[in-house]
């Protein structure tokens, strides 16, 4: 008789039970067909695997060199199958590229490029406010690209396999309504905001410590923190309820004035990620150049930013 991958789980399911009793009812085997099956594992293995007592059964010094294999090799044989699984459901699916996205104007943007490019692909988006669903998305198979980002310089989610790739890396931008004393052309100091009320859209990230360290840093606590979608988001600003957070390549709104901030104390990281298994290198490349290139439209249609990148100093 030839080892299988069955007769390992059914050694392993032994050792975790501590008794042939009770690995017997786990596997839904009647106890003699298990001790009979372990017979032949043993005898094809060329020794006893456990000792059989009073309170259970408890693993040969041969049964804990093959139980130590087993530990090694059953794990490696699963991951083999998810990501044969992954990659075939890709495979199906080369006509189709499905992208994921946090909120805000890149998304949009990267499908626009693409149906120029991949005219013969159907594009599917999913967006999230959450980076870590992304990244379960793509480790699943269900997305062969995300967009998502990080504070700083943060790492991006962390997931076996993943690849991200920097798109951009903006400054945050504050969002202040036309009336506001500071809708006004320039820069604007942390401290005379320090009054405010504030809101963002919600993440999964260090952004909001990173903000708070922000302001201790210019010597205040924020006010409360409003976390909501977009369009409330806008809301809330429009009406003079808080100053908003944003992104530098937050389009022009009505009503809305965006302005940088002194010092740029925060900043942005726009990442694309994929599955190094399931994607094709040259897919990769032609994803991450578009979405290089619609940062790079989208930043060039706000016009704060645009303002913004004309008054910094030439590297």
């Amino acid at each position: 008789m030839e080892l299988e991958l069955r007769h390992l789980r059914t050694i392993r399911a032994i050792a975790d039970a501590g008794s042939l009793t009770r690995a017997a009812t786990d596997l839904g085997l009647a106890q003699p067909a298990l001790s009979a099956q372990l017979k032949r594992i043993e005898r094809a293995l060329g020794g006893e695997l456990f000792e059989r007592g009073r309170h259970g059964v408890r693993a040969t010094a041969l049964g804990e060199l093959v139980l130590e294999r087993s530990r090694i090799v059953l794990p490696a044989v699963t991951e083999l199958q998810q990501e044969a699984a992954r990659f075939a459901r890709t495979s199906r699916a080369t006509a189709c590229l499905r992208l994921g996205g946090t909120h805000g104007p890149l998304l949009g943007a990267v499908v626009d490029r693409l149906a120029d490019v991949t005219p013969d692909a159907r594009v599917t988006t999913c967006a999230s406010w959450s980076e870590r669903e992304l990244a379960g998305l793509l480790t699943e198979g269900r997305l062969d690209f995300a967009l998502a980002g990080t504070c700083g310089s943060a790492s991006p989610p962390g997931a076996e396999g993943l690849v991200w790739q920097e798109v951009a890396v903006d400054p945050v931008f504050v969002m202040v309504p036309e009336g506001h004393a500071l809708a006004r052309p320039g820069e604007v100091e942390l401290t005379e905001l320090a009054g405010e009320e504030w809101a963002c859209v919600p993440g999964d990230g260090c952004f909001g410590d990173c903000f708070t360290a922000a302001c201790a840093r210019a010597g205040f606590t924020p006010h409360r923190m409003y976390e909501t979608d977009t369009s409330s988001l806008v809301h809330l600003v429009q009406v003079g309820r808080a100053v908003g957070l944003c992104r530098a390549t937050f389009p022009n709104t009505p009503g809305i004035i965006t302005r940088p901030l002194t010092g740029t104390p925060l900043t942005w990281r726009h990442l694309l990620g994929w599955h190094r298994v399931t994607q094709r290198t040259e897919t990769a490349a032609t994803v991450l150049a578009q979405a290089r290139l619609a940062h790079a439209g989208v930043a060039a249609r706000s016009d704060s930013y645009a303002e913004w990148l004309a008054a910094q100093p030439v590297p």
